[in-house]
């Protein structure tokens, strides 16, 4: 079936936050006496919801609720200034954009909009489904059906871009096709190390039939 929907997942996708989320989780850490994140924390709250990152970072302590409080009283501008947007995104959602709809599916929450229109990416996306927006976080589906509801679309008509294995788990239990970004361990049909490979695939209509 032809593709008509491209839904991206954002955090190590549509931008590298990985340096940000570092600096605005340590700072909660740091704020209640807590060592920095070791790599592997940072690993899991990459594809975590801001409440569960907190939950998981501040287990087994007397301070997690206060934790959870006080995520919310931190400014997110000087964290958004770490961001840094992956190459030719904006161009890419460009061309999408006369042929396709196009949606965002993210664990992130409040920052989401802020990001968005840092990056002048607001205008570029038909749809946008934060953690904010659903009851039930990524892996669960809810999001990207959320999504395909809204387009009135078949999950074989969408694509999910992601780089994590939580957002490979989402698109299989949506039955969308998902495309691997920027991890090659990954189990996917393709995987894309530049978003211009995308425009290339549907140039060449390889993903048409992927699911047929």
């Amino acid at each position: 079936m032809p593709k008509t929907v491209i839904i991206y997942d954002c955090d190590g996708v549509l931008i590298d936050s990985r340096e940000s989320n570092r600096a605005f989780y340590n700072d909660i850490l740091a704020h209640f006496g807590l060592p920095p994140l070791t790599e592997e924390q940072l690993d899991y709250v990459q594809v975590s919801t801001s409440g569960q990152a907190v939950d998981f970072l501040f287990q087994g302590t007397t301070c997690k609720d206060a934790a959870q409080a006080y995520q919310f009283t931190l400014n997110n501008e000087p964290y958004i200034a770490r961001l840094r947007l992956e190459p030719h995104v904006r161009e890419v959602l460009a061309a999408l954009r006369p042929h396709y709809r196009t949606a965002v599916a993210t664990n992130r929450g409040r920052s989401l909009a802020l990001i968005l229109k840092h990056f002048h990416l607001d205008g570029l996306f038909d749809l946008t489904v934060s953690s904010y927006d659903v009851s039930l976080p990524k892996p669960h589906p809810q999001g990207l059906l959320k999504i395909l509801e809204h387009f009135q679309a078949p999950p074989q008509a969408a694509l999910y871009l992601g780089d994590s294995e939580v957002d490979r788990l989402v698109a299989q239990r949506a039955g969308v096709d998902f495309i691997a970004y920027k991890n090659s361990i990954l189990e996917a049909p393709f995987h894309l190390e530049d978003h211009l490979d995308l425009l290339a695939l549907l140039d060449k209509d390889q993903l048409l039939g992927a699911r047929d």
